[in-house]
């Protein structure tokens, strides 16, 4: 049976992975899940299958290199997935610092703990293991006009402390390859959207605004293009990546959905109005009316679009959810779970979870 260690996923893109892994290898395999628990940790996530045999949780902060170590020490790790990090870029702007802390030295740790536990004396690596780090397409900057995609050789240029750290940890994972041979993959996403992703995030806050007639901020012209991906489609390539993909390779994964932020909104509203029956009262607050500019985030980059022509030429994926269909889905999601919601947006799962774990 192989053993994947995955960091952060309690997370929105981690806890979608395990579920698409679960669904795809059943009982084949065992997932260890590693996560801090911080605010964007949320267990209610992967309630449905914490009582698997072969799933486990285990509390603890990736920069802990003791915790760590330990979980190498008494598991045969044969994969790590490595989510694990602080994503959101206006929490960059306000507190630099731990986005440094946990992305760069964090990502450190898990590298130094696999590699000691993977390395043989002849400084060659055990055969069949294989540490894929999961990063974002933000760390190659802004488009400009004129310009066509994000490629694997499109040059770092990260405009953000958030992305600044993400391309300082995949500089890392790279040169423990040009360095060790160490066995690793990187992969560079476009914006996720699916179930469970955090309300601070575009589109399920203005799900949730919009449904309770709250104001949809809007940064400066709304006219900021991101490329959109359907989480289980991200969660696919990974798996595809992590049994297919060249060692020391960086392999982009983009969903061919570019769109302006204000197109977003526009298209979440107007679905809203299609999918809500006619006696349900949340219909007649869901309105364009609500649509609020707002001052610009600073260093807001333009645009930004993922060519997945490597992927698909070495691996055979493909993005198969059209945004269409996929904000749907997210939205159907959201009105089946509006608890998961309130729980969240109220903070009481994060109480739930330290009366839980503040013994242990």
């Amino acid at each position: 049976m192989r053993t994947y260690l995955v960091t952060g996923g309690a997370g929105f893109i981690g806890s979608n992975y395990i579920h698409y892994m679960f669904r795809k290898y059943g009982d084949a395999i065992r997932i260890i899940n590693v996560d801090a628990l911080t605010y964007a940790g949320n267990l209610e996530n992967l309630k449905d299958i914490e009582e698997r045999d072969n799933y486990t949780f285990v509390k603890a902060d990736i920069r802990d290199r003791e915790a760590i170590e330990k979980i190498f020490a008494e598991n045969d790790i044969d994969r790590v997935v490595h989510f694990a990090a602080e994503s959101h870029v206006d929490r960059s702007i306000v507190n630099p610092e731990i986005f440094v802390e946990t992305n760069v030295l964090g990502t450190l740790v898990m590298l130094n703990a696999a590699k000691k536990a993977w390395e043989l004396p002849d400084g060659t690596f055990k055969a069949d293991k294989k540490f894929l780090h999961v990063s974002t397409d933000e760390v190659y900057g802004s488009l400009e006009e004129g310009d066509t995609y994000f490629y694997e050789t499109t040059p770092i240029d990260p405009h953000s402390p958030y992305s600044a750290s993400k391309a300082s940890s995949d500089m890392l994972v790279k040169a423990y390859w040009d360095t060790y041979r160490f066995p690793m993959n990187i992969t560079n996403c476009s914006n996720n959207y699916g179930p469970f992703q955090f309300p601070e995030k575009l589109i399920p806050l203005i799900i949730n605004n919009a449904l309770q007639g709250k104001k949809l901020p809007v940064y400066g012209d709304g006219k900021n293009v991101r490329d959109w991906l359907y989480v289980d489609d991200h969660a696919k390539a990974i798996d595809m990546v992590q049994e297919n993909g060249r060692l020391g390779e960086r392999y982009n994964i983009g969903g061919h959905n570019e769109k302006q932020n204000i197109e977003i909104i526009n298209i979440i509203l107007e679905t809203l109005q299609e999918m809500l029956p006619d006696e349900d009262p949340r219909k007649k607050l869901v309105s364009k009316d609500l649509i609020t500019y707002v001052t610009d985030r600073k260093g807001h980059d333009r645009r930004y679009a993922i060519a997945p022509d490597k992927i698909k030429e070495e691996i055979g994926w493909y993005p198969e959810t059209m945004f269409k269909d996929g904000i749907r889905l997210t939205i159907q999601w959201f009105f089946e779970h509006e608890d998961w919601m309130k729980n969240v947006t109220s903070g009481d799962y994060q109480k739930y979870y330290e009366e839980m774990y503040k013994n242990k």
